[in-house]
């Protein structure tokens, strides 16, 4: 694992840099945030993630530790590759992403090029309890965030699962009182309301009963 490279940049590319490493110049792939940062023949430092495939070894970097670290979190969500996973930095920062997911904010994931809605649900249920509280933002705001229109949120990735409005809005009332009832202390920042992801989860098993 190559967790970080220091040295002059040789070369800045629309979607890639070349950074000169003991004699050895280092194509890392990053998002136009990070290469905004760097500047020909100054030094950089770039946190790094390598990427093996069969045919290929390939070098992300990142502005921080942080960054790549929610790089390869969002990589753990089915259909997610590395590609898809730099192009999801590229549109949001990793608090924006945070307070996306934590939000089940739908919209805000789908403006990521190749992210479509069900893309979307699927990376909030996987992703709910693994990418922590925005770190530049007090906990209660995170709180705020994701428990804002709760109801409105689970009914929304309902539909767009097939289900209609109404069941969708019949099984989240069905499940409501025991998602509030349930609900850990902090599962949404500590405010006390029910989890999203996890009412969705109890909605759909109720809808499958009642199918």
């Amino acid at each position: 694992m190559i967790a970080s490279v220091r040295g002059h940049v040789l070369a800045l590319r629309l979607d890639a840099a070349v950074v000169e490493v003991g004699g050895v110049g280092l194509l890392l792939q990053a998002t136009p945030a990070t290469l905004a940062g760097l500047r020909l023949g100054a030094e950089a430092e770039l946190a790094t993630s390598l990427v093996v495939r069969e045919d290929a070894l390939t070098l992300f970097g990142f502005a921080d530790a942080d960054e790549r670290d929610v790089f390869e979190v969002v990589q753990t969500v089915s259909g997610i590759g590395p590609r898809l996973a730099l192009a999801m930095l590229a549109v949001h920062t990793p608090d924006g992403l945070r307070v996306a997911v934590a939000g089940a904010d739908l919209t805000a994931l789908m403006k990521v090029p190749g992210i479509g809605r069900k893309g979307a649900q699927r990376i909030v249920l996987e992703l709910t309890d693994r990418l922590g509280a925005p770190s530049g933002a007090p906990p209660l705001a995170a709180a705020a965030a994701a428990s804002a229109s709760w109801r409105d949120q689970v009914v929304e990735a309902l539909v767009g699962l097939g289900w209609s409005a109404k069941q969708a809005g019949d099984a989240v009332e069905a499940v409501a009182g025991d998602a509030d009832a349930d609900a850990p202390s902090g599962a949404t920042g500590g405010s006390g309301g029910p989890d999203v992801a996890g009412t969705l989860r109890a909605a759909l098993r109720h809808l499958g009963r009642s199918a």
